[in-house]
């Protein structure tokens, strides 16, 4: 697809369905921010058959863990954090209902997986960009594990919010098919 595809969570699965890999997304409404600690808690909730403190089915994980807010701001610097962190949770949280996820950095072979199971994305934002991402947040509050500090649950109000799609929902993945295209590259110079 040319140009970007502008989404509003929650995002239904033809929302999802018809991204894929490369396409641009911006992201305008509610989307929740958490790290591993909050997934942990999460994932052990969901173990135990207890609701979440938030509905997040059709949502949007972004996985960054904010800096405090400047005088004058709404957050602080919201950086996208290595998504490998959240491997070990993220297919429970594609099983629950989440549609979407954002951080940096490639993900496992399982994670790849849970997403065509689940018709789901991952989205990547650009690493080293947490200043300028921040001001697309609107609005920021912790709503819930509060005791976690900034790796607390968070919902962010959006607008505009750039990411690209690395996984989408057919088990395409953008990081292997850069690397692929690079070997063809080299080999026929060689």
């Amino acid at each position: 697809m040319t140009g970007d595809i502008r989404l509003t969570p929650p995002l239904s699965e033809g929302d999802v369905t018809k991204l894929g890999v490369g396409d641009r997304v911006r992201l305008s409404g509610t989307m929740y921010g958490a790290r591993d600690s909050a997934h942990k808690k999460m994932v052990e909730l969901l173990d135990q058959g207890r609701p979440l403190p938030v509905d997040l089915r059709g949502q949007v994980i972004f996985y960054v863990g904010p800096t405090p807010a400047p005088p004058g701001r709404v957050i602080g610097s919201a950086g996208p954090t290595t998504s490998l962190r959240m491997d070990a949770y993220a297919p429970r949280m594609y099983e629950y209902g989440v549609r979407a996820t954002v951080g940096k950095g490639n993900r496992g072979q399982p994670v790849i997986d849970a997403l065509v199971r689940h018709k789901a994305v991952y989205l990547i934002a650009i690493g080293g960009l947490g200043a300028t991402l921040a001001q697309r947040i609107k609005s920021a509050k912790v709503v819930a594990y509060p005791e976690l500090g900034t790796e607390a649950l968070w919902e962010f109000r959006v607008e505009d919010f750039p990411a690209i799609v690395a996984n989408d929902a057919r088990g395409r993945d953008i990081f292997k098919e850069g690397q692929d295209t690079w070997a063809r590259k080299l080999a026929a110079v060689a």
